[in-house]
């Protein structure tokens, strides 16, 4: 991962997606600062964007991870 300007809450998302791939409900259950999946969303909008995260169907459940 690129030196790149983050957000708290896209740290805090990719922290927890560092490791292992999780899907949206398992990543707002572990981070604390995120109250709603919409903005959950959005800051995994934001981070695809930047180049920091992919995502993958596994079983009809969609996984993400940070690369």
């Amino acid at each position: 991962m690129n030196n790149q300007n983050f957000t708290p809450e896209q740290l805090s998302v990719l922290n927890e997606i560092k490791n292992q791939p999780l899907t949206s409900f398992e990543i707002l259950r572990r981070v604390e600062n995120l109250s709603m999946i919409l903005s959950l969303y959005n800051i995994m909008d934001e981070l695809n964007d930047k180049g920091v995260v992919k995502s993958y169907m596994n079983n009809d459940v969609k996984y993400h991870i940070a690369c």
